[in-house]
C-alpha cells in the first residue's frame, strides 16, 4: 500500500520499508496528510501478519524537519472560531482531541506488536525525531551535518508528540531538561553519546543495518513498558530527586524570569509525567501542550519566528518581475570588524569576495577575521580543512579599488562619517561597471543622503547588518527615495544567499532596529541617571524578557559611537532631539573617563579576560542621585524598556517607515533581541491589546516624560479596538497614515 507521502515495499525476510517522500517538498515536514498516511501504513503493518518488522526512512536528502507549524497554527484559527461560536469548554476539547493525535499514533508504533527502526538519513527534528523515538532503535547514516533534536522550545512551543517523557526515560535528568527548554539540536556523536541514537554507520549501510537489527530480534517492547524499569535519574520521590528537581525550578525561573510557558510547562510535564505510567504521561503531556497552544506567547512565536521568518527569507517583499540576480563578486569596503565579517558571510556562501581598506596592512587584518572564524570552526569539527581553505581562497585582500572591476554588489561598510564614505563611493563606482549595485552598511545616517554621492542613485541601497555578521541573522534593507527595483531585487537575493533574514524598511534616521535599540539604551542611560542602580537597571530588563542588559549591549556596541551618534544627531537636527541627561552621561564615559566599552576593556563594566564586573564607581562619577533600591517600582522599570521600543516601532509604521507589520516583529526580535516570549514589537502591543499600551503609555508619559507620549496611530487604534496585525494584514504594503 502507497500513499500520497510514502512508499511501502516488503522484502522476503518480511520487513517492510516505509520511504517518505513528500511531493512537491524539498524536505518532508508533518502535515495533516502525513499524519492520516502513516496511521493508514501502521495500521496495515501491524496488521500483516507477513510483516515481521518495520523500517522508516526518508527518500529525501534530509529526514525531516519536523512538523509544519503552519498546521498548527491552522489549529488555533479552528479554536478561536469554535471559542466565539461553542465556547471555551469545547472549543478547548476539540483543540485537545486534535493536537494529540500524533502522540496517540506513535504510541501505537511503540505498544504495536512489531518492531520499528528510524533510519535516519540526515537532519531529523522536532515531530520527525518525537517519531524516531517512538521507533523501537534508531540507525543513522554519519553525515556530519546531520543533527537530530527537539527544537520546539525556541519557537514557544514544546514537544508534545511524546517527546517529553521519552527523552527523559532514555536520559538523565539533567542532559534531557537541557535540551528540551534549551530547544538543543544534536551532532550525530552527541546522541550516540545520551543514547538517544543506537548506531551510526556508513550511508550505504544503512538500510541494511536497519534490516539487520530487526533480524537480529529486536524488542518491540520498550523498557518503561517491562516490569523493573527505572528512570536514569532515579525516582522523583528520592534523596536524589529532591536534589535535582528544586535546583531546576531555580535555574528555569533564573534562566526566563518564567516569561515561557512552554518551557514551564516542559517541568511540569517532566516532573509529573515521570512519576505515572507512560500512557498517562502522555496524556499529561497532551494536556500541557493544548493549554500552552492557547496562550499568546506560543502563537506569537509560532507566526514570528516561524511563519513570518520563512516567508521573509524566501522573498516576501521581492520585486516580482525582476529575474533573478546571479552574484559571482562582491566587493567590501572597509576592512573593519564589521567589514571583515561581512567578507567572511559572503565567502561562505561560495562568493568570490574583493575586500578593499585603505592599505594593504589593514586589508590583510580584516581578512585574519576570517582565518580566525575557520580555524575555530575546523577545530569545533563544524568545517572540513579543505573547505576552510576554499572559503579563505575567495577573499582578495586588496588596497586597490581597481580590484572591483568585475563586482556585481558592493557593501560599504567604512566609518559612520559622511566624508569617507563620500569618498570611498566616490573612488568605488570610478571602477565599477554600470550595472553593478551599491549598498550601504550605514547604521544611522539616511540613505538617501549618501545616495547624493552616487552617479547611480537607483542603484544606491542600504544593507545594514549586525555584529557580530557571522551570528545575527537579520540584515536591514533600507530604501532611498530614488532606489529603484532592481536594487532591491540585488539585496535581498544576496541576503538570502548568505541564508540571513531581511527586512525592508524606508529611509529614516536610524532606520527600524537603531532607532528602537537606540530608545533602549536611552533608557538605560536616563535610569542611571535619575539614581536606579546600574545591576537593577540589568537585571530589570533581563526580567522584562531582553537577553542582554542594555548596559552590557552597550558595552559592546562601543559606548563611543553612542556619543557620537548623540553628537551626530545634535549637530543635524538641533539639540532639542536629544536627551541633555544621556549626554552628560556619555560626556563622563567618553570624553572624561575614556571608557569605551569592551573593546578597551572598561565601560559600564570592567573587563578581565572573559570575566567582568560593574564599574563600582558609576554612579559617584556620573553625579547620580542616592535612591534607595526599595522604593523602586521594578515593574514599572520593565515597562518602561518594553514600552518604550513598542511605542518607536508603532512610530515607525506611523511614519511608513515599516511597511509589513511582520518585518517589524521579526526584525525586533533578531535585530535587538525584543522580548522573544512577545512576538516582537508590534505583536508585543497587539498581546496587551491597544487600548491597554494606550493607557500604559499615557501612564509612563505622565511619570517619565514626552518620551512616552503616545503617537496618533495608536490613539486611533486604540480608539476601535485595532490590532497591527487585523488593521495591516501581513504583505500588503502599505502606510499607516
Amino acid at each position: 500500500m502507497d500513499t500520497k507521502n510514502f512508499t511501502c515495499e516488503t522484502d522476503a525476510d518480511g520487513i517492510a520499508l516505509i520511504t517518505w517522500t513528500m511531493p512537491d517538498r524539498t524536505m518532508n515536514v508533518i502535515d495533516e496528510t502525513v499524519i492520516e498516511d502513516l496511521d493508514a501504513l501502521v495500521s496495515q503493518v501491524q496488521g500483516d501478519e507477513a510483516v515481521k518488522g518495520v523500517v522508516i526512512t526518508s527518500g529525501k536528502e534530509a529526514f525531516s524537519g519536523g512538523a509544519d507549524l503552519k498546521m498548527l497554527e491552522g489549529l488555533l484559527v479552528a479554536f478561536h472560531g469554535e471559542r466565539a461560536s461553542k465556547g471555551q469548554e469545547e472549543a478547548a476539547k476539540h483543540l485537545l482531541a486534535e493536537s494529540r493525535k500524533l502522540s496517540q499514533l506513535y504510541r501505537r508504533i511503540e505498544i504495536g506488536p512489531k518492531p520499528f527502526v528510524a533510519a535516519i538519513n540526515g537532519t531529523c527534528l522536532g515531530g520527525a525525531f518525537e517519531l524516531a523515538l517512538a521507533c523501537h532503535a534508531r540507525i543513522a547514516s554519519d553525515n556530519p551535518a546531520t543533527r537530530v533534536g527537539l527544537p520546539e522550545a525556541k519557537v514557544g512551543l514544546f514537544p508534545g508528540a511524546g517527546g517529553t517523557q521519552r527523552v527523559l526515560r532514555m536520559v538523565d535528568p539533567q542532559s534531557g531538561l537541557q535540551m528540551l527548554t534549551q530547544g538543543q539540536t544534536l551532532n550525530l556523536a552527541r546522541a550516540k553519546g545520551m543514547k538517544l541514537i543506537d548506531a551510526v554507520v556508513p550511508a550505504a549501510d544503512l538500510i541494511e543495518s536497519a534490516k539487520q537489527t530487526i533480524r537480529d530480534g529486536l524488542s518491540p517492547k520498550k523498557p518503561w513498558d517491562q516490569q523493573g524499569f527505572r528512570l536514569p535519574g532515579g525516582k522523583i520521590w528520592s534523596p536524589q530527586g529532591m536534589q535535582f528537581w528544586p535546583a531546576a525550578n531555580a535555574i528555569y525561573r533564573r534562566e526566563t524570569y518564567d516569561n515561557y510557558p512552554a518551557i514551564r510547562a516542559i517541568l511540569h510535564c517532566a516532573y509529573e509525567g515521570l512519576q505515572v505510567p507512560m500512557d498517562l504521561g502522555l496524556q499529561i503531556e497532551s494536556r500541557y501542550f493544548a493549554h500552552v497552544l492557547q496562550q499568546p506567547e506560543a502563537a506569537n512565536m509560532i507566526r514570528s519566528l516561524f511563519v513570518s521568518m520563512q516567508d521573509l527569507g524566501k522573498g516576501a517583499r521581492r520585486p516580482k518581475d525582476v529575474p533573478p540576480t546571479n552574484l559571482k563578486k562582491v566587493g567590501v569596503l572597509g576592512a573593519g570588524f564589521m567589514g571583515a565579517g561581512v567578507a567572511y558571510v559572503t565567502a561562505r556562501a561560495g562568493i568570490d569576495v574583493v575586500l578593499i581598506d585603505r592599505d594593504q596592512e589593514s586589508a590583510d587584518k580584516g581578512k585574519a577575521h576570517s582565518e580566525a572564524l575557520v580555524e575555530k570552526q575546523v577545530k569545533r569539527s563544524r568545517m572540513s580543512k579543505d573547505d576552510g581553505t576554499a572559503l579563505l581562497s575567495r577573499i582578495q585582500a586588496t588596497d586597490s579599488y581597481d580590484a572591483l572591476a568585475d563586482c556585481d554588489l558592493v557593501v560599504e561598510a567604512v566609518f559612520e562619517d559622511r566624508d569617507v564614505k563620500k569618498s570611498v563611493t566616490e573612488k568605488a563606482e570610478a571602477a565599477l561597471p554600470e550595472t553593478a549595485i551599491f549598498g550601504s552598511n550605514t547604521s544611522t545616517l539616511p540613505i538617501t543622503s549618501l545616495a547624493e554621492n552616487s552617479k547611480r542613485p537607483d542603484n544606491f541601497i542600504g544593507i545594514h547588518f549586525f555584529s557580530p555578521v557571522d551570528k545575527m541573522m537579520l540584515v536591514e534593507i533600507i530604501l532611498g527615495k530614488q532606489t529603484g527595483d532592481a536594487a532591491l531585487a540585488a539585496a535581498l537575493d544576496y541576503v538570502r544567499a548568505i541564508k540571513k533574514t531581511p527586512i525592508v524598511v524606508n529611509d529614516s534616521r536610524g532606520f527600524f532596529a537603531n532607532r528602537c535599540v537606540g530608545q533602549y539604551l536611552l533608557e538605560s542611560h536616563i535610569m542611571l541617571m535619575e539614581g536606579v542602580p546600574p545591576a537593577m537597571v540589568e537585571n530589570a530588563a533581563r526580567m522584562a524578557g531582553m537577553p542582554v542588559g542594555p548596559l552590557t549591549l552597550n558595552d559592546e556596541v562601543a559606548i563611543d559611537l553612542a556619543w557620537k551618534v548623540v553628537q551626530a544627531t545634535k549637530k543635524d537636527l538641533g539639540p532639542e532631539a536629544i536627551d541633555p541627561r544621556q549626554e552628560r552621561l556619555l560626556a563622563v564615559m567618553v570624553v572624561k573617563e575614556d571608557r569605551l566599552g569592551r573593546k578597551n576593556g572598561k565601560g559600564f563594566y570592567n573587563y578581565h579576560g572573559k570575566d567582568k564586573v560593574l564599574w563600582p564607581d558609576l554612579q559617584k562619577n556620573i553625579g547620580a542621585p542616592e535612591v534607595d533600591p526599595d522604593d523602586i517600582d521594578v515593574e514599572e522599570l520593565k515597562q518602561r524598556f518594553l514600552v518604550t521600543q513598542a511605542l518607536e516601532a508603532a512610530r515607525c509604521v506611523e511614519e511608513g517607515v515599516v511597511t509589513d507589520v511582520r518585518e517589524a516583529d521579526v526584525g525586533s526580535i533578531l535585530g535587538f533581541g525584543f522580548a522573544p516570549y512577545s512576538g516582537g514589537t508590534l505583536s508585543y502591543i497587539d498581546m496587551m491589546g491597544t487600548p491597554a499600551f494606550l493607557e500604559l503609555c499615557k501612564t509612563l508619559h505622565a511619570r517619565h516624560g514626552e518620551r512616552f507620549r503616545p503617537n496618533r496611530l495608536i490613539e486611533e487604534m486604540a480608539a476601535s479596538g485595532q490590532t497591527f496585525y487585523g488593521r495591516f494584514p501581513p504583505g500588503q504594503d502599505q502606510k499607516a497614515a
